[in-house]
């Protein structure tokens, strides 16, 4: 079992930046796959980065350039840097774990509103 809490959400102007954080319950050394999703509001939760327990990332199409996901295994960390901010942007951001038993882990999400 993984508990994930996301935290660093907010409002912030088009062109800013935030950095969410996902703190998972236990070591995440052993989690193959974390992530970001997202969901805006009448959308379907959308894939935004994945990153391996090796540091692989994939991105979004949309994110390409943008956001960056990175992971701190000594923290249990995950993170999203999110730069150069768009009103598209704006949903509720969820975290991702899917360890090495194929169970699948969420967090309860945080919203991002970017304004324009």
């Amino acid at each position: 079992q993984v508990r994930l809490v996301e935290s660093g959400g907010g409002l912030v102007q088009a062109g800013g930046s935030l950095r969410l954080s996902c703190a998972a319950s236990r070591a995440i050394f052993s989690i193959n796959t974390m992530a970001w999703y997202r969901q805006a509001p009448g959308k379907q939760r959308e894939l935004v980065a994945t990153i391996t327990n090796i540091g692989s990332t994939i991105y979004a199409d949309s994110v390409k350039g943008r956001f960056t996901i990175s992971r701190d295994n000594a923290e249990n960390t995950v993170y999203l840097q999110m730069n150069s901010l768009e009103p598209e942007d704006t949903a509720v951001y969820f975290c991702y774990a899917q360890d090495d038993t194929r169970s699948n882990y969420w967090g309860q999400g945080t919203q991002v509103t970017v304004s324009s």
